[in-house]
């Protein structure tokens, strides 16, 4: 699979998004994102920042007695998620429901597919960093964010998205499609939405390299990660690879920059519906 040939321009990003109304995000997502770079994760405020919300919390407790976590006995309450689930993982489940939440479905989208693409991004990304030693919680944000960039470009761009999603869906080509197209990609548009919900920066360059990390200077790891994370969840969910070829099929000398080994990853390769169990959309 070949790489995005170009890189975006800012003329081209800066004139799409001319006039565009971007979605809103809610105050708890943003409480939650800043405590991302803590160091000890914030107990009280994230359990405050959630409990704030009812219909997220309603929400949060339906995804934690899902089958996807297998738990021993039915959760009643956030306290009971954050005791079962843990903290961490409650925190990423919050900040997921709060941004499908923030988007509306869109003519030429499948709305459940892509959100189970963009649950599967994040958990790909989440398991690289932690085999890489790295930040499993920036790794999963940006990952489940790369794809955001496509609605945003459906909803000012209908007719152009038949085009980015006509079949057959091979890894990567989507990519090329808006490149080719545009001048820039949907991760470029999600960097450009980030950066305006006032992410952290680490998750906005990310997004900028995500599409084609190997052009990008400095080499952006983060990126890279992301990169082979939405490689990992189209091979799997669209190409419907083995493990073995969805390995093979990744860019080797992207694998090789992040010092990965192969072999091991073929044999500790999550199972995609670990990932995508839980549907947001």
């Amino acid at each position: 699979m070949s790489a995005v040939n170009a890189p975006a321009t800012t003329a081209p990003l800066a004139s799409f998004f001319e006039g565009l109304q971007l979605p809103t995000l809610p105050e708890v997502a943003h409480t939650l994102v800043s405590t991302l770079n803590d160091e000890d994760i914030p107990f009280e405020k994230v359990r405050l920042a959630i409990s704030r919300d009812p219909s997220l919390t309603a929400k949060l407790i339906r995804l934690a007695n899902s089958a996807r976590f297998g738990l021993p006995r039915q959760v009643v309450s956030l306290d009971d998620a954050i005791t079962m689930v843990g903290l961490n993982q409650v925190r990423t489940l919050a900040m997921a429901a709060c941004m499908a939440g923030s988007f509306t479905a869109v003519k030429g989208v499948d709305s459940k597919a892509f959100w189970q693409a963009s649950s599967a991004t994040a958990g790909y990304a989440q398991w690289l960093a932690r085999t890489l030693g790295t930040d499993v919680q920036q790794s999963w944000l940006a990952g489940f964010m790369v794809r955001l960039g496509e609605l945003i470009i459906a909803q000012k761009l209908p007719d152009q998205i038949a085009d980015f999603e006509r079949l057959p869906h091979l890894a990567g080509v989507r990519w090329q499609r808006e490149s080719s197209a545009l001048g820039f990609t949907e991760a470029h548009v999600a960097a450009e939405l980030a950066a305006r919900w006032k992410f952290p920066e680490s998750i906005v360059n990310a997004l900028r390299s995500a599409a084609d990390p190997l052009t990008s200077e400095p080499f952006n790891r983060l990126g890279g990660i992301v990169h082979l994370a939405a490689l990992l969840a189209e091979l799997e969910l669209d190409e419907h690879k083995s493990p073995d070829d969805a390995i093979a099929a990744l860019p080797a000398e992207l694998v090789q920059l992040l010092q990965l080994d192969p072999a091991w990853l073929r044999e500790h390769m999550p199972d995609v519906l670990t990932f995508i169990e839980s549907s947001f959309g």
